[in-house]
């Protein structure tokens, strides 16, 4: 049984009612918008691809935004740009805890207004300011962004997933109005690999899983990227760090293992430390997804 398959029977319910309520408020506000801002993990820039995200987008004008651009190597980011430029998308990369890539995104987002005040006066309509949404799954750092593209902290920024509940309109500037949204997840994820990688990287919201189901997955991942793209990881990162390597092992008995060396065999406590260091970045750039061919 693999691991995703042994992940789905335990996965328990992560669909909390303030994100149903949230989606469909947002849904109702993005008859209102513009230009939407979609938000993704630079880990995982596939996995937070919201499933349902160009149904509620339709034609409208969109910037797609890579955050975490500091937990993936520059050789992986010019492979995801390259990859993008196949699909026709322009990805702007940024590090919104500290700024990096924001002069870009709000460039990008008045230049969707030019276009739009052009049409509004071609029907004879004064301009008005660009109405743009923030979306993404739950922690991909929208809040953040929101804070960098104002300049101060207007909006509640923690690490903690789901900390954005309502909708606001948030001024920018004189051609820039942001609406924040809180993170939706969608109902169901039917690819079961996103939802590991999903809760791996703390992405999906309140959801409560198991740590040690998550770790393991983590490590077959990482095993699985040593052996077939090896020169885009750190070398040997949990060897580094913990001094047991994890190449010669499944997940789970890596687990076990390191459990037994570090952890008292508490195994539950090296799960959760795996996880953790993980997501700090401790571990190294890691990407849990490379551009597909």
């Amino acid at each position: 049984m693999s691991i995703t398959q042994k992940y789905k029977l335990n996965l328990i319910q992560w669909y909390p009612g303030h994100i149903a309520k949230a989606e469909r408020n947002l849904k109702e506000q993005l008859k209102r918008v513009d230009l939407v801002l979609e938000v993704r993990d630079a880990r995982i820039p596939l996995a937070t691809k919201h499933p349902q995200i160009n149904e509620w987008v339709g034609g409208k004008s969109r910037v797609l935004v890579i955050n975490r651009l500091d937990m993936i190597s520059p050789q992986v980011r010019s492979l995801w740009v390259d990859w993008f430029k196949r699909q026709e998308q322009v990805p702007y990369f940024t590090n919104a805890q500290y700024g990096q890539g924001i002069i870009a995104i709000t460039k990008a987002a008045q230049a969707a207004g030019v276009g739009l005040n052009q049409r509004r006066k071609d029907r004879g309509m004064l301009s008005r300011p660009v109405r743009a949404v923030v979306i993404g799954f739950p922690n991909v750092g929208k809040s953040a962004l929101i804070n960098r593209l104002l300049g101060k902290r207007v909006v509640e920024s923690a690490a903690r997933p789901g900390v954005t509940r309502q909708l606001r309109w948030v001024r920018i500037s004189d051609q820039l109005q942001l609406l924040d949204a809180p993170g939706v997840i969608p109902s169901r994820i039917e690819n079961q690999a996103a939802a590991v990688k999903l809760a791996i990287c703390d992405d999906i919201g309140e959801a409560s899983y198991d740590n040690q189901l998550v770790a393991a997955a983590f490590i077959d991942i990482l095993n699985e990227l040593q052996e077939t793209h090896p020169h885009l990881l750190p070398s040997h990162p949990l060897l580094s760090r913990y001094e047991v390597d994890s190449v010669i092992h499944t997940g789970e008995a890596y687990l076990h293992i390191l459990a037994e060396h570090r952890y008292k065999r508490d195994v539950e406590r090296a799960a959760r430390t795996l996880i953790t260091d993980f997501r700090k970045g401790l571990l190294g750039t890691i990407p849990l997804e490379i551009p597909p061919h």
